[in-house]
């Protein structure tokens, strides 16, 4: 099926008239699912305006990654400025901005999140409320880490029922390739920058989890839990079909 793309020649027409952004406001019909806005790097006045732009355009909800407290703050004073009635909530751990608010869940089940200590708790928020924005029930579970095994095997019923699982570790990244070992669904790995110098911010965890021998486990990038939700829910709504298909 072809696809329209309506984005302007010129990009003094975004955003208001300013030349910062060309919004995709085609994405949701050709992905599924709309444009979001990575926040690290862009102003407060730049984050609210896209959003303005993308809701005008028809998109129900938008959802902002990266975004400090501080940042939230202004963003959230120029969207009540702004006199609209669209709400705007914040998520600080997570460092999310919801515009629109959550809808309700329609996956095939539920995406489980296994993290592995508190430390990693700002991936794995971001990972769960990325998944719940996306229409998933998603089962939270966390500090469940090998370091105290008993902890995760507390739950594996939980992960047995999962559709898929989201796991979450820095230090060794051993936590994947153990749940790898226990279910028969997808397993999503994120590697952490958690850990001590050896961990090289990162990258031991993710040479660990791409190395697993367990089946079934993908790995994304160093504290990717956006990206590790968008995955999980496509794989949670196979049963609708891509945006093609349907």
């Amino acid at each position: 099926m072809a696809v329209a793309f309506h984005q302007s020649e010129n990009s003094e027409s975004l955003c208001g008239g300013a030349a910062f952004a060309r919004p995709d406001y085609d994405r949701a019909m050709r992905q599924g699912a709309g444009e979001v806005i990575y926040g690290e790097g862009k102003t407060a006045e730049q984050i609210a305006a896209i959003a303005s732009s993308l809701m005008g355009a028809g998109q129900p909800r938008v959802l902002a990654t990266r975004v400090d407290a501080k940042k939230a703050d202004a963003v959230a004073a120029l969207w009540g400025d702004d006199g609209g009635i669209v709400p705007c909530a914040y998520y600080e751990t997570a460092r999310l901005v919801v515009f629109g608010g959550m809808p309700a869940p329609d996956g095939d089940g539920v995406v489980a999140i296994a993290c592995a200590g508190t430390s990693d708790l700002p991936v794995a928020k971001e990972a769960a409320l990325t998944a719940e924005f996306y229409g998933n029930e998603v089962d939270r579970l966390y500090d469940v880490g090998v370091a105290g095994l008993h902890r995760l095997l507390a739950h594996a019923e939980e992960l047995a029922q999962a559709q898929v699982v989201i796991a979450i570790a820095g230090m060794e990244g051993a936590l994947a390739s153990v749940i790898g070992g226990l279910v028969s669904c997808p397993v999503i790995a994120v590697p952490t920058s958690v850990g001590y110098g050896a961990n090289f911010g990162g990258v031991a965890a993710l040479l660990a989890m791409l190395n697993s021998c367990a089946s079934g486990v993908s790995v994304v990038n160093i504290d990717n839990g956006f990206g590790a939700a968008y995955q999980a829910s496509l794989i949670n709504h196979l049963s609708a079909g891509t945006p093609c298909a349907r």
